[in-house]
């Protein structure tokens, strides 16, 4: 199955957020049904406040189908006063390493200017320090590379170019954030 995002072509400047879900409880009867804890809702909406106050207002976004990483988009939504339903929750993106990842971002449509992404560890970590061409923010790229990609964890990167060009070295780091309620 093919799931796409957004419609058609064109190159030009644009936005990439790359996240890590919020904190989910330690258990459930699988990884996939796992559900934020109490502190993980109060991060993720604070991290939609936070991206609000930062001017990211997306067009789309591509969410892993796991239940944390929907709670998760359901709270940044709320936090930042988005729609909801600009989203895609994906299965792909649940199991996907980062070769995997970048090919899913290399399939949104050309129109789509600003995208979240909202997926989990290592992935996450790994495509923000890869798509990193290391010439954005330094306060930021410290903070990226000294703190990890803990839980509620985002970035936010300038694209130039195609979503189908994007690869490691790509994209400029302008920001980088951890949610705390």
């Amino acid at each position: 199955m093919q799931e796409s995002v957004g419609k058609t072509s064109d190159a030009g400047s644009r936005r990439l957020v790359v996240m890590r879900h919020a904190k989910a409880e330690h258990s459930a009867s699988t990884d996939h049904v796992r559900a934020l804890a109490e502190r993980g809702m109060g991060d993720a909406e604070a991290v939609g406040r936070w991206m609000r106050d930062h001017g990211v207002e997306p067009d789309a976004a591509l969410v892993s189908d796991a239940l944390r990483t929907q709670q998760t988009w359901q709270q940044v939504a709320a936090g930042a006063g988005w729609d909801e339903g600009i989203v895609v929750f994906s299965e792909a993106l649940y199991a996907a390493g980062t070769d995997s990842a970048f090919d899913l971002l290399r399939e949104v449509a050309g129109d789509i200017r600003t995208l979240v992404v909202i997926g989990h560890n290592p992935t996450m970590g790994s495509l923000a320090e890869l798509v990193d061409d290391g010439e954005g923010d330094s306060e930021a790229t410290t903070a990226m590379l000294t703190r990890g990609f803990p839980t509620s964890a985002v970035a936010v990167f300038t694209v130039e170019g195609r979503w189908a060009d994007l690869g490691p070295g790509t994209a400029r780091l302008d920001a980088f954030h951890v949610g705390a309620a």
